[in-house]
């Protein structure tokens, strides 16, 4: 199968807008981020950790040559800070046409064993979260008629083990998002989700999937590849583009079919050989932080 690397897309397509994308310090939504960029969008990217989001801006800027990107700090859950971001990302571009909101938590942990804590922090930042960003852009996507994508996940379309709280979360993302649209069209505001599957090149993906399943997983998926971020680049372009302007409410699943096959099933075999691997997974990555 021939795999696109190159964009479709004009590189102009999003010259005169801008877009705030929580979530864009790392991973998928950096990648969201840097293709919006590469077509020439003003981008604001938010995140927890400034340091992190300042490594980000600098290696926007050091691949699109031009490239109109600040970089705020805030926590999604705190919508007073998401007020302020939306302030300055509109005085900073003159206007807010996309919102992008992918900040989310997850790890590994039986339903047996994960406190109420746990479980509420992953709800807050992952539903609360996206609720209170797209309230925060609302006035701002009011004057330009923008459009709101939310990442939400499919894990929670057939239950996955050890990840009862990501799957709560992202089932009401998905909720939210279907709502949105029907209360905001009126205003002539687009919200869809994005529902990407495993995606090989990121992070999070070594943290979730099991040591030693990857070979395995891969050829259940019947396209036979897990995704890549510029996958979801190309989803993010086509749904914020005109392509989509009759698309509202949908969610737009990126994974090869992935769901629909179920290889994620994976997870619930042997459970001790999983605490094992997420006990190792633990050691290492306290380890890189020495």
């Amino acid at each position: 199968m021939t795999i696109a690397t190159e964009s479709v897309f004009q590189k102009n397509l999003f010259v005169g807008k801008s877009a705030v994308v929580t979530g864009g310090g790392s991973g998928i939504c950096l990648g969201m981020a840097t293709a919006l960029a590469r077509h020439g969008a003003h981008v604001t990217i938010v995140g927890r950790t400034q340091s992190k989001l300042d490594n980000a801006k600098r290696g926007i800027e050091a691949e699109v040559i031009g490239a109109r990107i600040l970089a705020l700090a805030a926590d999604v859950r705190d919508p007073s800070a998401l007020a302020h971001v939306m302030e300055q990302a509109n005085n900073a571009a003159g206007r807010i046409d996309f919102l992008i909101c992918g900040a989310a938590g997850n790890f590994l942990c039986p339903a047996e064993q994960l406190s109420t804590n746990a479980f509420k922090t992953v709800i807050d930042i992952d539903l609360v979260g996206t609720f209170n960003t797209c309230k925060a852009g609302l006035e701002y996507l009011k004057k330009s008629q923008g459009s709101v994508i939310n990442v939400t996940a499919t894990l929670q379309y057939k239950g996955t083990p050890f990840m009862a709280h990501a799957c709560a979360a992202k089932a009401g993302v998905d909720a939210l998002t279907r709502v949105l649209a029907l209360e905001w069209g009126k205003y002539g505001i687009r919200v869809n989700g994005i529902a990407p599957g495993p995606i090989d090149d990121t992070a999070g993906m070594d943290k979730l999937l099991p040591s030693g399943t990857k070979e395995f997983y891969q050829q259940t998926v019947p396209l036979k590849r897990m995704g890549r971020v510029r996958d979801i680049e190309f989803a993010t372009l086509y749904l914020l583009s005109d392509a989509a302007q009759l698309v509202t409410g949908h969610i737009h699943v990126v994974d090869g079919g992935e769901w629909l096959a179920g290889p994620m099933n994976v997870m619930s075999g042997n459970e001790e050989s999983i605490k094992n691997d997420m006990a190792n997974k633990r050691e290492k990555y306290n380890a890189s932080k020495l």
